[in-house]
């Protein structure tokens, strides 16, 4: 089975700031890092994008066409990465933001923001999308004032591949579920949920390359949580958590976006909107712990997203409401981001995919 070039890049875009027409396919330099935009398919505000395990097939949520939102399914031209449209369900829920498939590529588990639920679509052979044979929707709320009701906004299966987790940002939980293939439905998983701290909003779930611990940002309170797992129990012990900020750092109109562990697992970074800036974190290999290291500019405003290219090399911050892709070459033995001084213009960059 063939799989797109690897120089190809994708970036899902906000198309409701009016500078962008839908998801754009790249090509990156192998040896400078430097994106060229190769050309683009229309959607509307394709703010996560992800593939199959196969990489025949590239999926886009749709936060903006529905009132409950909608997922779409794409062909991948495996000689030129190119985009062809195979088929579009609605989500169930409104503001779909984040998605994965399953080991196998039969089921689209797909995370809407706007009433805390989590959707589960059937796949066929050829990539097209059936309707929802699932609906899980959260139910409780969380302290803050964007607290009032679940709000699901990161679907992941675990390394050994037996759970699902999910990130609530409303109830300050991250849910677990097993998926049965069979049906194509969600069943809670014993423990059902992990805690975090009150008023966290836990956004994005990073894993540790190992399996051993688990990562996760709180949108609200800017921090990052340490989390041991028992893949054996599906238990997740709280490590300690830290702020994403540095000392005496304005906390108004500050939010955490996307939260990764580099490939080789030393360094985790997180994105700071509104003091635009990447947060870098050291993880002890022993222990699972975080120790703060420093921040990085993102030389842009609103880091909505970003991506470190699969050997490590580079980081793509993609800046949404100045419009820009920054790109960052990584030091591999410190984690510091250091600006090559190449910039992709493109309108509200808010996902960015390594074929």
């Amino acid at each position: 089975m063939m799989r797109p070039p690897e120089d190809v890049v994708y970036v899902g875009t906000y198309t409701r700031l009016g500078q962008s027409e839908g998801t754009y396919v790249y090509r990156r330099d192998l040896q400078t890092g430097r994106l060229t935009r190769q050309s683009f398919v229309r959607d509307v505000d394709p703010s996560w994008l992800t593939f199959d395990p196969a990489r025949r097939f590239l999926f886009a949520v749709s936060e903006g066409r529905e009132r409950t939102g909608s997922v779409s399914s794409w062909a991948i031209d495996a000689r030129t990465g190119d985009l062809t449209f195979l088929s579009r369900q609605p989500t169930g829920g409104g503001e779909p933001c984040h998605m994965c498939t399953d080991p196998a590529g039969r089921y689209l588990l797909v995370a809407n923001h706007e009433d805390g639920s989590v959707a589960v679509l059937p796949i066929d052979d050829q990539g097209r999308l059936g309707p929802l044979t699932d609906l899980r929707k959260h139910e409780g709320f969380g302290p803050g004032p964007s607290q009032k009701g679940p709000h699901a906004h990161f679907v992941t299966f675990d390394p050994p591949l037996r759970r699902v987790l999910v990130a609530d940002k409303g109830i300050d939980k991250v849910m677990l579920y097993r998926l049965d293939d069979a049906r194509g439905v969600l069943v809670p998983a014993v423990p059902p949920f992990a805690r975090l701290h009150a008023g966290a909003a836990p956004r994005h779930i990073a894993w540790h390359p190992g399996g051993r611990y688990v990562y996760v940002n709180g949108e609200a309170d800017m921090t990052v949580t340490a989390f041991a797992y028992d893949a054996q129990q599906g238990a997740l012990e709280e490590l300690h958590y830290l702020s994403t900020l540095p000392v005496g750092a304005a906390r108004e109109h500050v939010s955490t976006a996307q939260l990764l562990v580099e490939p080789s697992g030393r360094f985790l970074y997180v994105a700071n909107r509104g003091h635009d800036s990447i947060a870098i974190f050291a993880i002890d290999q022993t222990t699972g712990r975080l120790s703060a290291v420093g921040h990085a500019p993102s030389l842009g405003r609103t880091p909505r997203n970003f991506n470190v290219d699969p050997t490590g090399t580079f980081m793509y911050v993609a800046n949404q409401n100045s419009h820009t892709i920054v790109q960052f070459r990584i030091d591999q033995a410190t984690g510091a981001l250091h600006p090559t001084g190449d910039v992709t213009e493109i309108g509200g960059p808010v996902c960015i995919l390594f074929a």
